[in-house]
């Protein structure tokens, strides 16, 4: 059996657990405690929470909007526990994405504040393994600084890491992390620390994302056609001899079936790539792709939605395409027809073009999807809703038909414990309800017999 010494990519097995800064087990570079602690909530009174951090502490979305309505000081903001956490922290650390977005664009927030261990948000939210969290701190929260170190040299990426959520560093790859920052203590970077804590499937992610660095399906120019497709068919359709007819059927039924990883570049791969990409019907219609000439990469900084609606206009964005290396914009040429030009034709009454839903429909067309990417609706040309008739079928719905009984001459699945107990269960409830029906018959009766004799 071939080990982990043999492999030149793996290197050496994973070493006993060491301690960078003391011998204690709170000290330990594996050691959760040691950089999310168990925090106590706030008690809860029964009444709303009446500060920020009271209300980040209790997941309290609406005190928190209540609070921000009024309007908060710089302390109110900065307000933090004895280990140096504040709010925005402590919603980080415990998942609560409604307070992170909540906190969006609260003024005098500093997102890269660092506790008594140098942690910051993204690194507590990156080594609890919350990726919505993580998602949205790169996406929505502007200076956001992926390469701070805690008091260990520990960055966003190593904690990540260390902890093996792959999705989370995956996602501060493509963001600009830097994968070779190393730590103060070993000079270790993050491919190094996942070998050292046996996190091999975090290495095989590193590897992955080196083969494929820029994410090719939301680039504009990305084409949603399977290459090998042709190759495949033709292989499918060719004629085989009666060797490899006999050979094919002898698999088939002594042959076992092993789960296997997807292949690269197979059917499942290329089926992932079209429904992710920027011409997948799903993503032009829910969400508005601001860059689609500059895909994600790993390397390369990305900016933040805010910053990208500060440096250009709205109105431009539709037209005009950003590029994150040096946020220069480029005007697209397509000959696609935009949401604008398409004149509407199915729908005549006034009433139902001016509804709601269809003016709905236009906004959604107009300020979500941009004016390259802008498809002709086959279903609903013009945006609006047309008039649907239902009707009943002439004939009745055909019944279930009933199931066919077992045939006892075939080997039939065992009858577990726990179903035979469930069934005898319900046989006696079944039983006490007739019992219970019989006896109120009999009182019935009685006194209707007792009646009819007075």
């Amino acid at each position: 059996m071939a080990s982990s010494v043999e492999d030149p990519h793996l290197g050496s097995a994973p070493e006993e657990e060491e301690s960078v800064s003391g011998s204690s087990d709170s000290d330990s570079v594996l050691s959760d405690d040691s950089v999310l602690p168990e925090r106590p909530l706030s008690d809860r009174n029964g009444a709303p929470a009446s500060r920020l951090y009271q209300a980040c502490a209790r997941n309290e979305p609406l005190s928190l909007l209540r609070l921000l309505q009024r309007g908060v000081t710089a302390e109110e903001v900065m307000e933090v526990d004895n280990n140096g956490w504040s709010g925005l922290m402590v919603a980080c650390c415990k998942g609560f994405i409604n307070i992170v977005h909540g906190l969006h664009g609260c003024p005098f927030l500093n997102v890269n504040l660092q506790d008594k261990d140098g942690n910051t948000a993204l690194m507590i939210a990156s080594q609890a393994g919350h990726t919505n969290t993580v998602m949205y701190l790169l996406n929505y929260y502007p200076g956001l600084n992926t390469e701070i170190k805690d008091v260990r040299g520990f960055t966003a990426l190593i904690k990540a890491t260390i902890s093996g959520r792959d999705d989370i560093v995956a996602a501060l790859l493509m963001a600009g992390a830097d994968l070779h920052a190393t730590d103060t203590a070993r000079g270790k970077c993050a491919q190094e620390w996942a070998l050292k804590t046996a996190r091999y499937e975090t290495l095989h992610r590193f590897r992955r994302l080196a083969l494929r660095p820029k994410a090719e399906q939301l680039c504009e120019s990305f084409v949603p056609e399977w290459p090998d497709l042709k190759e495949r068919v033709a292989k499918a359709m060719c004629e085989k001899s009666r060797t490899q007819k006999l050979t094919q059927s002898f698999k088939n039924t002594f042959g076992f079936r092993i789960p296997r990883d997807p292949q690269d570049n197979g059917v499942m791969d290329h089926m992932v790539r079209i429904t992710t990409s920027v011409h997948s019907p799903l993503i032009t219609t829910g969400c508005r792709p601001l860059c689609p000439s500059s895909p994600p990469q790993v390397g390369i900084k990305r900016y933040t939605v805010p910053d990208l609606l500060q440096k250009h206009p709205e109105k431009d964005l539709g037209a005009v395409t950003v590029c994150h290396t040096d946020s220069s914009t480029a005007h697209m040429t397509s000959s696609l027809p935009s949401a604008e030009s398409i004149s509407p034709q199915c729908c005549v009454s006034e009433e139902r073009r001016g509804s709601m839903l269809s003016i709905a429909g236009d906004k959604v067309a107009s300020a979500f999807i941009p004016r390259s990417m802008a498809r002709r609706n086959s279903i609903f040309p013009s945006g609006c809703i047309p008039n649907i008739s239902v009707s009943r079928p002439p004939e009745n719905t055909p019944k279930k038909k009933k199931k066919k009984k077992k045939d006892k001459s075939f080997l039939q699945p065992p009858d577990w414990k726990y179903k035979e107990e469930r069934q005898e269960k319900k046989r006696e409830e079944k039983r006490k309800k007739e019992a219970e029906e019989k006896v109120k018959q009999e009182q019935s009766k009685k006194r209707e017999s007792k009646k009819s004799k007075k």
